[in-house]
């Protein structure tokens, strides 16, 4: 008799497997605006007493690939949306920081900013803002066709260094992960879907500190030789080299029937190329044994870079918020993450967004056949509603048959 106490092999495995794989790692902050979720986040009143604070409405958007997935969305256009969440402190120094999350631009935004903030220091929730200082802004930023940013900007000793690399943006109207991974050599990784967007390390994507190297003199040495192949000084020039002339009789010439040497002279035949001629000697070339390459200036040590191993750690951050502004509303912000493990982020893009993708994608595109039709149709209306007040403005004109004699009298 089989007994249904033991859990399945195989579903051992799997649970051992995780277990290990994500026992050393901890989750600092992980938000999928599920039940309770008001109780951790404060919506800010910054701007509102002068009417341009908007709202945050908690939903899945108008199309999605789990109505039940909600997150929260940025609702009237052309307003500042603030809001903040407490977490527990934490600092990134001696381990990766990951930050994580989605959103979905459904609107066409026009102008405005997709991004999240982290904070070190005391942030007043109810009156959070622009002016609060941040540790980290990583995110989109969109304006018009030509600005499609993703930003990366850290702060060190409190100042604000945006990253150097222009790093696209996704613009359509369907959700995207992005992942910031920060690692203790000082290296980062930008994601987009779990896809490498970009790779680099802070000492040289940011203007954080001097850089290690810079160029010295560019004078070439007066030793240095940049020749690559020299003149063989041991080849000699053959014998009667010189005496080989350019140029010879043409042998195949005939002296022409009706020459006449009284006439025209002592006939000779005209010249053509010398096959034997080589043209003047020249020295074969050989590798220089002191050819020392093409110069280039060289790099040196730049002797005002101070190195500060610490350069990868921030401020022990304390909260987290979403601070934009938008002249359109409707960006849908969820999944966000904070945490030290790579690949846990990457498993939890697979979950949602690998899962889900399709059927968004189906559900966007079923809203927008809906949508066009509902523009067609309105068109329509609008279209018949004009030709109806033309036509009650032109009456037509009943025809007189004196019309015609009248002309054909004019024309007399």
């Amino acid at each position: 008799m089989q007994s249904w106490s033991q859990p399945p092999v195989k579903l051992l495995l799997v649970f051992l497997v995780l277990y290990f794989r994500y026992s050393d790692s901890e989750i600092i902050f992980e938000e999928r605006f599920e039940d309770g979720w008001q109780d951790r986040w404060v919506v800010s009143d910054w701007k509102r007493s002068e009417g341009k604070a908007g709202f945050f409405k908690h939903t899945a958007g108008k199309w999605s690939g789990d109505p039940d997935d909600k997150g929260i969305q940025t609702y009237k256009d052309a307003k500042h949306f603030s809001i903040s969440a407490k977490i527990p402190e934490f600092s990134n120094k001696n381990r990766t920081l990951v930050v994580q999350y989605s959103i979905k631009f459904e609107q066409d935004i026009e102008c405005g900013g997709g991004y999240i903030k982290l904070h070190s220091g005391y942030v007043n929730q109810k009156k959070y803002g622009g002016d609060n200082p941040y540790s980290l802004m990583f995110g989109p930023d969109i304006c018009g066709s030509q600005k499609k940013k993703l930003h990366v900007i850290v702060s060190y000793h409190g100042q604000n260094y945006p990253i150097k690399k222009d790093i696209q943006c996704e613009t359509d109207k369907l959700t995207h992960f992005y992942t910031f991974i920060l690692r203790p050599d000082a290296t980062y990784t930008v994601l987009v879907d779990n896809r490498e967007r970009e790779f680099g390390s802070l000492y040289t994507d940011w203007d954080i500190l001097p850089p290690q190297k810079i160029k010295g003199d560019s004078r070439k040495p007066a030793d240095w030789d940049d020749r690559e192949y020299i003149d063989d000084p041991n080849d000699v020039k053959p014998a009667r080299y010189d005496s080989i002339p350019a140029e010879i009789p043409d042998p195949k010439a005939k002296e022409p029937d009706d020459w006449d040497e009284d006439e025209d002279g002592l006939w000779k035949p005209p010249k053509i190329p010398n096959p034997a001629y080589k043209g003047p000697w020249k020295r074969k070339k050989i590798k220089n044994p002191n050819y020392k390459g093409k110069w280039k200036t060289p790099w040196i040590d730049n002797p005002e870079f101070e190195d500060d191993p610490d350069l990868y750690v921030l401020n022990p951050i304390k909260y987290i918020g979403i601070e934009v502004w938008q002249v359109k509303a409707g960006s849908v912000f969820d999944n966000i993450l904070i945490c030290d493990d790579p690949e846990y982020a990457r498993q939890v893009v697979e979950d949602i967004w690998g899962k889900n993708k399709e059927a968004e994608k189906e559900a966007y595109e079923e809203a927008e056949k809906v949508r066009r039709a509902r523009e067609e149709k309105e068109a329509e209306r609008t279209k018949e509603k004009s030709d109806k007040r033309n036509g009650s403005r032109r009456r037509p004109k009943k025809h007189d048959p004196d019309d015609y004699f009248d002309d054909y009298h004019d024309e007399l």
